[in-house]
């Protein structure tokens, strides 16, 4: 086995025992990354091989201090860390996907990646995201297009797609991300591997202009294993006083993954009784994972949403809207900027004028009810199951999918309906592997919890990998096998 094949949290133990120095997981790491990274174009801003090999060097010698002293080193000491290029690393710059923000260098760590250094990791870069991360297919005019592993012609999903392809190609042994509209859970489907959303609040965000106003989008966790998702949870959780609506965190995530419960009823909701238009084989494919926990114990039944699933679009699109064209509306005063801003961004924005007080309260509470809704069918269900997507790996060198079966999809992000549902109650939502089609394009699951139900539901999924050894062994070569056009 390679290093860089480690578990994230196989290789935690082997960095903090002394086993492995950092220096050559660095070395690695690195080395890989040359070899796949020029394929894929997951992993960008790459700070030179020097710098990186001596701050590994600086934590080696700090290990044999912490252990003369006899103090514990974080989980990811030594671990090489690419940030998603949203967020803020100190020194490195924060394109967000856009020309506009090329040059622009963070003076501090955002408070997750703080965390994560904290903990002991190095940041090594970022990975790539789609301009200001709207779309769930990455590409953008800085960095270009991150293509999909397991075919360099298909997209990588987004906008957490650099982290995915990174991990899924070993690039790194662990990875963060975001997700507003399913940006940790789509790229994780298309990539065979987990992408958790946590409960809303559960990470929060600093900096922030604002912290009262509910944004949906959350920070979050991407791993091989639910062991390493866990473990990474764990660190970027938490209260901070600065954002008041954060949730305590006062369990440990890691704790007793392998407890089973005597009983798990999962609800399947799969296309929403034909509401949502999917392609061919998705839904059978996630049956078939659903048969998997089945057959380990868990009960299995048809659940229906009895709801009117478009006023939920229509008032999760408002939602958004208000803050998405909130955070562009600097760029979009000047006629300079603006035609340098993509135009899905500019119709964000241009959803968000003149939108009134009584729409925004409208909207607001109608999630109210929907929320209220999906509690009732946690009466009678323990879990809610449904694709996380409603497309397979489309071409990379589409913008976004224009129609599903015959459907027409009316904005850049309606073919992506399907994630909405646990962002828009604020309910943790894990995106499980559930195999591959015929032309081996993966595809996953979201199993969504109950509020702030989030350590119950990493405990479902990691009962689940236990049953899907075949799949998580179907890798990505370094090369992949279709090249790139």
């Amino acid at each position: 086995m390679e290093l860089t094949d480690l578990s994230a949290d196989a290789l935690s133990k082997q960095l903090r025992s002394g086993e492995l120095s950092a220096r050559e997981v660095m070395t690695a790491f690195l080395d890989r990354i040359d070899v796949v990274n020029p394929d894929c174009n997951a992993v960008v801003s790459l700070r030179a091989r020097d710098l990186l090999l001596a701050e590994a060097l600086a934590k080696d010698d700090l290990l044999v201090a912490a252990r003369a002293d006899g103090r514990k080193v974080g989980w990811m000491h030594g671990m090489p860390q690419a940030i998603k290029d949203l967020a803020d690393a100190e020194g490195f710059v924060t394109t967000r996907g856009s020309p506009l923000f090329r040059s622009s260098v963070a003076p501090v760590d955002s408070l997750m990646v703080a965390r994560m250094k904290a903990a002991g990791c190095i940041v090594i870069g970022k990975t790539n995201t789609p301009e200001f991360g709207l779309g769930s297919h990455t590409f953008n005019e800085v960095f270009g297009v991150t293509r999909n592993p397991y075919d360099l012609t298909k997209s990588a999903g987004g906008s957490s797609g650099g982290a995915a392809v990174a991990l899924a190609t070993r690039m790194l042994p662990v990875a963060d991300g975001s997700d507003y509209g399913g940006s940790l859970r789509n790229p994780a489907a298309w990539n065979n591997i987990f992408g958790f959303r946590p409960s809303e609040n559960r990470v929060p965000a600093w900096p922030a202009t604002e912290v009262w106003f509910s944004r949906q989008s959350t920070g979050g966790p991407m791993g091989r294993s639910i062991v390493d998702v866990a473990n990474l949870l764990q660190i970027q959780a938490g209260h901070d006083a600065r954002l008041p609506l954060s949730l305590e965190s006062a369990e440990d995530f890691r704790a007793d993954l392998d407890r089973r419960a005597d009983t798990v009823r999962v609800g399947w909701l799969g296309d929403l009784e034909g509401y949502l238009p999917m392609e061919p084989g998705i839904v059978t494919l996630c049956e078939r994972g659903l048969a998997r926990l089945e057959l380990d114990g868990c009960t299995g039944e048809r659940a229906r949403i009895e709801f009117e699933l478009g006023s939920v679009w229509d008032a999760w699109c408002v939602l958004r809207s208000v803050v998405v064209g909130r955070d562009l509306e600097p760029l979009m005063g000047n006629s300079q900027t603006r035609a340098l801003v993509k135009p899905e961004a500019q119709w964000e924005h241009e959803q968000s004028v003149g939108l009134s007080a009584s729409a925004l309260l409208d909207a607001s509470m109608v999630r109210t009810e929907f929320y209220q809704h999906l509690l009732s069918l946690f009466d009678r269900f323990d879990v809610l199951a449904i694709p996380t997507a409603q497309v397979w790996p489309f071409d990379a060198m589409l913008r976004w999918p224009t129609e599903i079966n015959g459907v027409a999809m009316g904005t850049y992000h309606r073919w992506m309906e399907v994630v909405i549902y646990a962002t828009f109650a604020g309910l943790p939502s894990i995106s499980v592997p559930v195999g591959f089609n015929e032309q081996g394009l993966p595809m996953g699951m979201q199993l969504i919890g109950r509020p702030r139900g989030d350590h119950d539901l990493l405990r479902l999924a990691y009962r689940y990998e236990q049953t899907i050894g075949d799949l998580l062994a179907v890798r990505p070569s370094s090369r992949a096998s279709t090249r790139a056009r």
